[in-house]
This record gives structure tokens, sequence and C-alpha cells, in this order.
């Protein structure tokens, strides 16, 4: 059966009252997302924020030779474009679709009213950017202390668990600028992770065959995560994943 889109498939628009529903719904955009495709560019003043339905959006950090890595990844948990709220207007990274699907794209200085009303929006776009920055925070840990294949596994568990599904469609070479990395130590990381059977790769098709040692061959780093976001955010029944 196809998806029946609605705002409430994001866990940020779900999660607001009525009352801000109300005010902010009538103007939220369907936006049809594909791979690659960038959303804003680094330095660049931000127009919309975006809430992911069922696609994901990474932020790179691109340096000046063209190489990259990811500092957080946001999905369906979640919105890009919190230097509106926090007075910034830009941001140093840039946030490109890393799984085509969809979003609800809103007017940043609609976003911006609401938040002034120091109301129930404030409050959960300001927890959701701790658990955000903790992501960050715990990203740049574990690309300095941990192996490739633990990297590969975080990465691999943050993003199904903002899919809602154990299905991606990437290629090895992408997942390489993503964790900045070689593409040959990616090979080498999929290829371990495929003969223990926890994942299995074809022609950038990666399924999760066993999440239960996908998660025993990860760091500490995807729980330290996972744990803040329980902290933080609200998880009512009828947002639940």
């Amino acid at each position: 059966m196809p998806i029946v889109y609605k705002p409430e498939l994001n866990r940020l628009l779900c999660e607001l009252p009525d009352e801000v529903k109300e005010r902010i719904f009538p103007h939220l955009e369907l936006v049809p997302l594909t791979l690659g495709q960038v959303i804003s560019e680094a330095g660049s003043k931000l127009r919309y924020v975006y809430f992911p339905t069922d696609s994901i959006i990474s932020l790179l950090y691109v340096m000046e030779n063209g190489s990259s890595a990811e500092i957080a990844v946001v999905g369906n948990d979640g919105m890009v474009g919190v230097a509106l709220f926090m007075g910034g207007e830009s941001t140093t990274s840039r946030a490109v679709v890393q799984s085509g699907g969809f979003a609800y794209r809103l007017f940043g200085q609609r976003l911006k009213d609401e938040f002034n009303r120091h109301g129930p929006l404030l409050h959960l776009l300001l927890r959701y950017s701790q658990v955000l920055l903790t992501q960050m925070a715990q990203t740049a840990v574990c690309n300095r202390h941990h192996s490739i294949e633990q990297q590969l596994c975080r990465w691999l568990l943050l993003s199904i668990d903002r899919l809602n599904g154990d299905h991606l469609h990437m290629t090895q070479e992408l997942i390489a600028n993503m964790l900045g990395v070689r593409r040959e130590g990616v090979t080498d990381a999929a290829g371990k992770l495929q003969k223990l059977g926890i994942i299995n790769y074809s022609r950038g098709h990666i399924q999760v065959m066993n999440r239960k040692l996908l998660e025993e061959n990860c760091c500490e780093c995807y729980d330290v995560v996972k744990q803040e976001s329980l902290r933080l955010m609200p998880d009512d029944h009828h947002c639940s994943r």
C-alpha cells in the first residue's frame, strides 16, 4: 500500500499540541527529496526548515579541498534548520539528502513567529537541539577513537532508526564520504559485517539482517545518542515508531 503522508509522520510535528498544529500545519508543504539533493549550502541564509517523514538528510562539513564528513543525520525524529531559531540564520554545514523520500517544508519566518511565542514549540525544539548537539559531539569522538567498522555500525543504526525500516539505498562511495574515510575502508568493513550475517549488501542496497548483532558490534557512541534522545524527547504512544 502507498504511504499516506501526514505531518504526524515526523515525530516533532506529531508531538506539538493541537493549538500549535492549527497554526503551523496549514503552511506545511510536502516536498519530494532525491538522493544527493542539496537542501542548503554552508554559509547560505536558510529560508526554510525541513521535517523529514521517510527521508534522511545528512549534515556535512565540507573542507576546502572538497572532502567531507558527516556531523549529524536527521530523519523522522527531527528537523533541518535549527540555525533559524538559534539566531544564526546560517550554518557551516551542508545539508544533503542521504536517503530519498519526502519531507514537510515550512517557511522559516513562520517557524520563528511560533518559536517567539515562547510556548510548546520553543521547548520542544530546544530539547531537540540538545539531542542534535549530542549526536554531533559523539560523531566527532567516534571518528577519532573507533574503527571504521564500528563507525559504520553506528551510522547504519542511526540511519535505520530514522527510516523505521531495515533497508538503505547507499553506495560505498557515498558512505565513505559521510564517514570521511577511504572507500576501501568501507568495503572491508561492509564485507566483514556481511560475512557475520549482520547486513546484506548488493549494488548500493543495504539490508540489516540482524539488528542485535549490529548493536553488539557497534561502539558505545550509538547508545549515548539514543539514550539522550529518550531522555529529552517525549515518547507518547501515538508518535511511537
